[in-house]
């Protein structure tokens, strides 16, 4: 996207370097807030009512109240007193608060945008704040799943959630990077091989959504085994290929852990094709990745050994940002196919 004028190019510059910030933070409350089981602890929409919290006892017994009456506390949290559920309704809370106050950081700034330039111009900020619209949406749809008949959300709405969060978070530094003035490599990889490096990663995040959502990381808290064998021994190797194996939790662990093994096979051979053809402009970037992954490896195994201790839990999910960042960076730098 090209704009002339540079005060107002600056300006754009700024504010999306703020909403990537602020999503990240959504992204690390979000995931606290799951890990802590805090998310069903609202149980209505209140798109606009919710935005104050219950400042009187009367408030914060009817929210408890509306608590009562799911599964979750009924099944499971029967004996929780109004200090307990304060806690997670503060996480809940402050995730949703979030969601609003980036609805209304990138809709204003938008509008104002789009008068200082034109809407053609600002296309893809719109595009964006669909996503961000639809996001909320797709927030409640994954809550509305553990409200009847089960103590937790949905782990397959809860990847869509976590995906879309990422989504957009990824539109956003793309564009900050389309306004800012790089100098592009001469020489690059396939933008192919990069995108697909960036997809591996994608699927990665959304299975381990899947583990979160399961809780298959309190199991099997082994490694490089799980338990005696390489393969869980409460499994047999034929239904690793049927669907139902998204709904099993030792499988699901399974393939989180060997979908880490072919993402770093697939980066050392994007590492070597880099160094083998001298493709100096690349070096950071590549091994920033490097970084980033062996980060996030190492944490992702003290997680699971751990029994998903949320701290640990939290500081993997903090170092995907980093990573997917780092990726759409070097994707960004090879959109250029020049060798």
């Amino acid at each position: 996207m090209y704009i002339d004028n540079i005060s107002i190019k600056k300006s754009i510059t700024s504010w999306l370097l703020f909403m990537f910030w602020i999503i990240s933070i959504m992204i690390i409350v979000g995931g606290l807030t799951r890990l802590t089981d805090s998310g069903l602890s609202i149980t209505q929409w209140e798109l606009f009512s919710g935005f104050i919290p219950p400042l009187t006892d009367i408030s914060w017994n009817k929210y408890f109240d509306l608590y009562k009456e799911i599964p979750e506390f009924k099944l499971q949290n029967y004996d929780m007193t109004m200090a307990e559920f304060k806690v997670i309704f503060w996480w809940e809370w402050i995730h949703r608060f979030l969601g609003r106050l980036i609805g209304i950081s990138f809709l204003i700034p938008l509008i104002y945008f789009t008068y200082r330039t034109s809407f053609k111009q600002m296309l893809n900020y719109y595009i964006i704040f669909f996503l961000i619209c639809f996001q909320g949406f797709i927030g409640w749809y994954m809550v509305s799943s553990g409200l009847v008949d089960r103590i937790d959300v949905s782990h397959y709405r809860l990847a869509v959630h976590l995906m879309i969060a990422f989504i957009i978070l990824s539109l956003i530094l793309w564009n900050y990077l389309d306004l800012k003035a790089l100098n592009f490599p001469e020489r690059s990889i396939s933008f192919y091989l990069s995108l697909f490096l960036l997809f591996i990663i994608y699927a990665q995040i959304s299975i381990g959504a899947f583990v979160s959502g399961m809780d298959a990381g309190t199991i099997y808290n082994t490694w490089p085994l799980m338990g005696p064998s390489y393969f869980p021994d409460d499994n047999k190797i034929s239904n690793l290929f049927a669907l139902s194996a998204f709904n099993d939790p030792s499988l699901v662990q399974f393939i989180h852990r060997n979908l880490a093994y072919l993402i770093i096979f697939f980066y050392i051979y994007i590492l070597f094709k880099i160094y083998l053809n001298k493709l100096k402009r690349l070096y950071g970037p590549i091994n920033l990745i490097g970084l980033f992954l062996i980060i996030q490896v190492i944490l992702g195994i003290f997680t699971l050994i751990n029994g998903a201790q949320i701290y640990l839990a939290s500081m993997h999910q903090i170092s995907s940002i980093f990573l997917v960042s780092s990726c759409i960076y070097f994707l960004y730098l090879n959109k250029q196919v020049t060798n």
